[in-house]
């Protein structure tokens, strides 16, 4: 399918803005460009918000927390923001988690972990485990369900969700779901086509990917399974996967890989590949209506998962949802 036409003018409008620059230059630019180009806040409606922070392994981390409009108990869903682990804060992501927060009618706590260079892999991600671990033990403080706790993030997010979701597995702490917005799930050098096929013009090219994970893994293992989710051995207690990606992004083979690797090994997954979508369209909902659907569809199946009351998701006890879908193509995400 062609480029969706908003998406196009989208695109258009960012390399104008520059976009290509983040590929180059220092992380304190690439820094400086991303927050000068960010937009006013989306008018998306929860009850309310708080910022605070809790204990992290390195000192305390900056966390936001988004309360739906419904009564409590809700689910909760800890958000890791995207920016190549090297740029991104609370603030680059807020309309991302208010509109998992309205769709999904769920807590959301988004967290501002560390950033690389300054703090390279496993940092990063034994940030976003301490706050997974946090809220699985103050769930009760938020006003939420401890039974349904989840994790998700976009692009460099996605990979530590997926990450911690991995890490999880198998633990005392049981997630009920994960949502992986074109997650970042293979750091080597292998030859997916997408790599080729899309390696310019859609946003994020090849030479911003390498950047950005050269200043995340530094000279460390791109085949480390912590970092390459994709070769991680599934655990049979993964928590079930909402997996989306558009059929423009540089990262869809590897995205896909990782979701048919979690089919076969039994995790329950719905993994979409939107056609005429780009990396980084969670952000594109007030311009790209085709966005907006896609979207709009993950978030309606992380709510399914949630909201469907399961006895077996109980704390301590293993979930089985369904039968595991293959990764599939979505096209205009009406039905």
């Amino acid at each position: 399918m062609p480029l969706d036409p908003s998406t196009a003018v989208v695109l258009r409008a960012l390399e104008a803005a520059g976009a290509s620059a983040l590929g180059s230059g220092t992380p304190e630019s690439a820094r400086a460009h991303a927050r000068a180009r960010r937009g006013p806040a989306a008018p998306i409606g929860v009850a309310g918000t708080e910022d605070t922070s809790i204990p992290g392994p390195a000192g305390d981390l900056a966390v936001r927390i988004y309360r739906p409009v419904v009564a409590n108990p809700v689910p909760t869903v800890v958000y890791f923001h995207g920016g190549g682990f090297v740029i991104g804060d609370l603030d680059s992501h807020d309309d991302h988690c208010r509109l998992i927060c309205r769709d999904v009618d769920a807590v959301v706590m988004s967290v501002e972990y560390r950033l690389a260079p300054e703090a390279r892999f496993p940092e990063p991600l034994l940030d976003a485990l301490a706050a997974t671990r946090w809220a699985a033990a103050g769930i009760s403080r938020l006003g939420a369900d401890p039974a349904r706790l989840a994790v998700a993030g976009d692009s460099a997010g996605g990979n530590l969700a997926a990450a911690v979701a991995s890490a999880l597995a198998g633990s005392s702490i049981r997630l009920a779901a994960q949502m992986l917005a074109y997650p970042k799930t293979d750091f080597s050098d292998h030859p997916y086509p997408s790599r080729v096929e899309n390696a310019e013009g859609y946003y994020l090219t090849a030479t911003m990917e390498r950047w950005f994970s050269d200043h995340y893994l530094g000279s460390g293992s791109r085949s480390d399974p912590r970092a390459s989710v994709v070769l991680a051995e599934p655990h049979r207690d993964l928590a079930p996967a909402v997996i989306g990606v558009g059929q423009y992004d540089l990262l869809r083979d590897e995205v896909l890989a990782y979701a048919a690797g979690l089919e076969a090994a039994g995790v329950p997954v719905s993994a979409h590949c939107f056609d005429g979508l780009v990396h980084g369209f969670f952000g594109m909902t007030t311009l790209s209506d085709a966005a907006a659907r896609a979207v709009a569809a993950m978030n309606r199946d992380l709510r399914e998962l949630l909201h469907v009351v399961r006895p077996e998701m109980a704390p301590g006890l293993s979930t089985v949802v369904g039968d595991a879908a293959a990764p599939r193509r979505d096209g205009d995400m009406t039905s």
